[in-house]
């Protein structure tokens, strides 16, 4: 049984989902692929799981290096697993391109070469926001590109962690929220 609950972050109302032991999921409300891993049936429960994962939000969203993920379980393909554990090998605070991404993969697989869309289109199907950091991949040129969470949110993210080029000087969208 697949058990749900919900964190409010600064950048809008997350939902949490777990298999009692390890989180599976973790989506923005209204995000792209949201709930991609949610059976029919599933309940809303609390649990020490969420409540481990809202701590280690809670110092994220702080501006602090969380440390050490709260457990995950990650379904999918080979290839989406290959690139989700890619992502949770990406520094906090620190950027990747989807190129550099493909080419590594290739080099690991003994291919001479990879496609950057396929490498996006498996992060853009990651269904554990944050925690696994889709954000920290940017274009070839450094711009953002897709985020199922939408741009602003993946903007607000690495300027979260110190992460900031000219194209994301804008003012901070996050600011620790004292009601949660």
């Amino acid at each position: 049984m697949q058990l749900t609950d919900h964190y409010s972050s600064p950048l809008g109302i997350i939902t949490l989902a777990c298999d009692g032991e390890r989180l599976t999921g973790l989506w923005f409300e209204g995000q792209r692929y949201f709930g991609s891993t949610l059976p029919q049936a599933y309940e809303s429960a609390p649990l020490p799981l969420f409540d481990e994962t809202r701590r280690w939000l809670d110092r994220y969203f702080a501006g602090k290096d969380p440390g050490e993920r709260p457990p995950l379980h990650l379904e999918g393909s080979p290839f989406r697993q290959t690139v989700w554990n890619m992502l949770q090998q990406i520094p906090y605070g620190t950027t990747v391109t989807y190129g550099e991404m493909a080419r590594e993969i290739a080099r690991r697989s003994g291919r001479s070469s990879m496609s950057a869309q396929a490498v996006g289109n498996a992060i853009g199907r990651n269904p554990i926001s944050i925690l696994v950091p889709c954000h920290r991949v940017v274009g070839s040129d450094g711009k953002l590109t897709g985020y199922a969470g939408g741009i602003h949110r993946k903007a607000a993210l690495l300027r979260l962690e110190g992460y900031a080029p000219a194209s994301l000087c804008a003012p901070s969208d996050v600011s620790p929220n004292p009601d949660r």
